[in-house]
């Protein structure tokens, strides 16, 4: 989802540092680290509880809606505009795994992304990050910070006060101007200057090389020296909530990659539940046992950056009900030149359909309805362009609609529909929205909720299990 550029300077110029997070939709979580093991040179466990940030709670569904609509079409924007300049990332130097399992309470959503709060440096400095499967980069902001920064909630990070900081090489695996170098030996202490930009905004700042710390007592926390960040003192200002972002996708500079987790698992409570908690895993631990597990292939992604950072999936059909809609197989195929395709995005809250598929799928759900709800006009309270009327303000939805299914390669995933509507303010809406025939096609994660999700990145397989995921 990410473009970005880089220079190489001087490391003495690295109070320039800058960077960002995009305010992609998503449900925000905040992530408390508790560490039950330290990291050895085999596989190692790390205990991991997330515990949600409260958001403001006179923001309504269709404000949500509308807000979560709104980044995830930048987002979609962003990542057709950096195709083609950004360049592929570096493979993963095969760090120790470990795993991390978290409890996140939900609370009101405002904005939509998911935050881990980990620590850096040396003395260790919590902050608060999005958690994102979208894009790779680890970054927060870094005093000193000029006029182009956001507030954040807790102290800026300041590499000066860290025993541990070092600007990262050029010429590492990592850099991401390492490119640039086509080889030749970097110029004496150089430092690697990038921009990147998220949906609707960016982060521009110096690549360093830093201890991280994932605990919140001293008996149990676990430090991971090297770990490749972005440091930023200049950005966007429209992210509420953080100090920067945590990419968990493919490429080498992910939390995943450097890490050596092979495999991580995620269990999104309800979006209406404001008060249960779910599970986050991240490494060796991270399984889906049962008779009820369902396998799905990754597809292959582009050799390109961005594309190869995210996780491509064969959707190969959808059913509402029993009835199969008659959506073209190859709706949502990749194309040779990266063009279209599927992929899976903790990042994004709205599912986007190829408009073909799309417009089967908003057909067959009006169709339910219509005899039963009067049709109203959602775009400017919700930005999605199909909602039902309900009697009051206050009014449930009625339970008339089928579950909808999403027949994946080898495996269906069924939706209830609380999954695939949302209601708010007496309306009730269809949360999904058309994209361009060609473009990419995205599963956001309001279509996740109460699914126990597994990606095995070593296996390249998704497995899916229902759960109730408040209970895990």
């Amino acid at each position: 989802m990410a473009f970005h550029s880089c220079t190489i300077i001087p490391a003495s110029h690295h109070s320039s540092m800058s960077s960002s997070t995009s305010q992609m939709a998503s449900l925000a979580v905040l992530v408390f680290l508790v560490v039950c093991a330290t990291l050895a040179s085999g596989a190692a466990s790390v205990r991991v509880g997330l515990t949600r940030i409260h958001s403001d709670p006179d923001t309504t569904a269709p404000q949500f809606v509308r807000d979560a609509l709104r980044r995830d079409m930048h987002r979609q924007r962003s990542r057709s505009f950096g195709r083609d300049r950004d360049r592929e990332l570096a493979e993963s130097d095969g760090r120790t795994s470990t795993t991390v399992s978290a409890r996140t309470r939900k609370d009101l959503p405002n904005g939509g992304e998911y935050l881990m709060t980990l620590a850096i440096g040396t003395p260790p400095l919590p902050y608060a990050a999005v958690a994102d499967t979208g894009s790779d980069l680890i970054w927060t902001q870094c005093a000193p910070c000029g006029t182009q920064c956001f507030e954040q909630p807790a102290p800026l990070y300041n590499p000066a006060s860290s025993t541990t900081f070092s600007v990262l090489p050029c010429n590492s695996s990592l850099s991401m101007c390492a490119g640039a170098l086509a080889g030749a030996a970097p110029p004496p202490g150089c430092a690697c200057m990038y921009y990147q930009t998220y949906g609707t905004g960016w982060t521009a700042g110096v690549q360093g090389s830093e201890t991280f710390t994932f605990g919140s007592s001293a008996a149990d926390q676990a430090r991971v020296p090297g770990v490749a960040f972005g440091c930023s003192n200049a950005s966007s200002s429209d992210w509420n909530g953080s100090a920067g972002l945590v990419g968990l996708g493919r490429g080498s500079l992910s939390l995943v990659s450097q890490l050596g987790a092979g495999r991580f698992s995620y269990c999104l409570t309800p979006f209406q539940d404001t008060n249960s908690t779910s599970t986050l895993l991240l490494g060796p631990s991270a399984a889906l046992n049962g008779t009820g597990v369902r396998s799905t292939p990754f597809v292959a992604s582009p050799a390109r950056a961005p594309m190869s950072t995210y996780y491509y999936l064969n959707l190969t059909g959808i059913s509402l009900g029993a009835k199969a809609l008659p959506i073209s197989p190859g709706a949502f195929s990749l194309k040779p030149d990266g063009t279209g395709g599927l992929i899976i995005d903790s990042g994004t809250t709205i599912t986007s359909l190829a408009n073909a598929a799309y417009q089967q799928v908003r057909a067959a759900v009006k169709s339910q309805l219509v005899t039963t709800l009067p049709t109203v006009d959602g775009s400017d309270s919700t930005g999605l362009d199909l909602c039902f009327a309900l009697p009051a303000p206050t009014s449930a939805p009625p339970a008339v609609l089928p579950s909808m299914t999403l027949h994946f390669d080898g495996a269906d995933m069924v939706l209830p529909a609380d999954s695939y509507m949302i209601s708010g303010s007496g309306v009730w809406c269809l949360a999904m929205r058309n994209q361009t025939d060609g473009a990419m096609s995205t599963f956001g994660n309001y279509q996740q909720q109460n699914m126990h999700i597994l990606y095995d990145v070593r296996e390249e397989t998704l497995s899916f299990a229902p759960a109730k995921c408040s209970t895990l």
